[in-house]
Parts: structure tokens; sequence; C-alpha cells
């Protein structure tokens, strides 16, 4: 079973207490503040698609991207019922695997959908962004430091009504520098209860190496913003301004 699978059709409903507006109105302060003009966005690793479509009922072209088909039909759904706006183009395609049909002014990544990247492939992920993004464009992410991911070792939830039930358990690896998180759900099929299991995967990235990474693939102006949305609960946004041409 793919990852997300069980999860899509309750995802919106476990994190309903994500202000996605918050995380619209940030990106667009920054837009603001670097001078930058913004009409096509890529959303990267984009869910169920509540972002994308905020940022398309508020004029953007939008382009998401996210590896689970089982987010992109929940995202989908959501953004056919979008009035004065344009319709989103989503794309199943992996983060190290993205194949614009063009550049976009700017890209997005939220909700540390950068955390599931192994180490190993964040560089190529990168150059891909900077080749798909514009000259002068920007890369707006955040992650899960490295201290919260440890912080949330042997930490369990649960989060239930009458219809669903989702246990929530979480183990940090230090020799693989990862948090793995298991989830039990438990979904109401009529008098029966359906069970099933998703685990899933948070490596630890270093912000500093992350900046030396983006700078290496072709990326100035690295900035590490410490008071954005949930940065209360850990989260680092990593503003990065993209440039053309060679990379360092």
């Amino acid at each position: 079973m793919s990852a997300y699978a069980s999860l899509a059709p309750l995802y919106d409903d476990l994190t309903n207490d994500v202000d996605y507006k918050q995380f619209a109105d940030f990106y667009e302060q920054i837009f603001n503040k670097r001078g930058k003009t913004v009409k096509t966005l890529l959303d990267v690793g984009c869910g169920t698609g509540t972002l994308t479509c905020i940022m398309a009922q508020r004029g953007y072209e939008m382009i998401a991207a996210d590896s689970s088909v089982d987010m992109l039909c929940v995202a989908r759904e959501k953004a056919a019922e979008l009035q004065n706006a344009a319709q989103p183009l989503f794309l199943c395609q992996s983060m190290t695997e993205l194949d614009l049909y063009g550049t976009v002014d700017a890209a997005v990544s939220c909700l540390d959908a950068v955390n599931y990247l192994p180490p190993e492939d964040m560089s190529d992920f990168f150059e891909l962004l900077h080749l798909f993004i514009e000259q002068g464009g920007l890369f707006i992410f955040d992650i899960n430091t490295p201290e919260r991911l440890r912080a949330l070792d042997g930490y369990t939830s649960v989060d239930e009504d009458e219809d669903k039930l989702c246990l929530w358990r979480a183990d940090f690896d230090e020799e693989e520098n990862a948090l793995f998180y298991g989830m039990d759900i438990f979904t109401r099929r009529g008098r029966l209860w359906q069970r099933s299991f998703e685990e899933h995967i948070e490596y630890a990235h270093s912000p500093e190496k992350l900046k030396t990474q983006l700078e290496e693939a072709g990326f100035i102006n690295v900035e590490l913003c410490a008071d954005g949305p949930q940065h209360e609960l850990g989260r680092l946004f990593i503003i990065a301004e993209n440039t053309c041409g060679q990379k360092r």
C-alpha cells in the first residue's frame, strides 16, 4: 500500500488545526519584502491541495506536485469547487522527479514536506528547483528542526471521533538521524471497524547544511526565518533566491 493511501481521506480532519491562510499570508509577505512579482507558483508536496487552492483563489497560476495519487485525488476534488479562479495543474511527481513544462516565478513547500527527503536526495531536489524557477525567483519551504524531531521521540497521540480513530506514535533513530512514526488508523464500516497502518519517516536536516546545499545548487540570499507560522512548534522557514547560469 502506498504512503497516504489510508490517510488521504482523513488528512484534512486530522490536520484541521493548521491555519493554511497564515502560511499563504507569510509567503505573500516574503514576496513583497523581497520585491518579487509572482504570477506562476509551484506547490511542492501539495498533499490534499488546501494551500494550492487558497493561492489559486488569490490569483496565482498554480502548479501542484505530489507523489501520492490518493492525496492528489482529494486535492482535485477540492479544486473543482473553486470559483473565480484558474484551475491548478496537478502533477503526480516526487520531489526528485519534478519535470515541469516551463519555469515558475516561485516555489513553496509547506508543513515539513522537505523532511521526507533523505539526505542523499536533497542536492538533486535543489538542482531541479534551480532549473525550474525563474532567475530571481524564490523558493520558500519549512522544516521540522532536528531538535523538534528529537523532542518527539516516544511521543504518542490519539485523534478520534465516532467514525475514526488514529493512533500516532513516534520514535527517533539516532543512527538513521530520522523520526519514524507509525499510524494505526481505524475507520468505521457499518457495524465493523477497518484497521490500516502507515509508517512515515522524517529526516533531521541541519539548517546550515541545507543553506550550503542551496548555494551549491545555484541559490543566493538564503535566509533562515524562525518567526514564521507555527514557529512555536519548532518550524523553521528557509527562503532562497534563484540565480541563472552555472551553479557554484
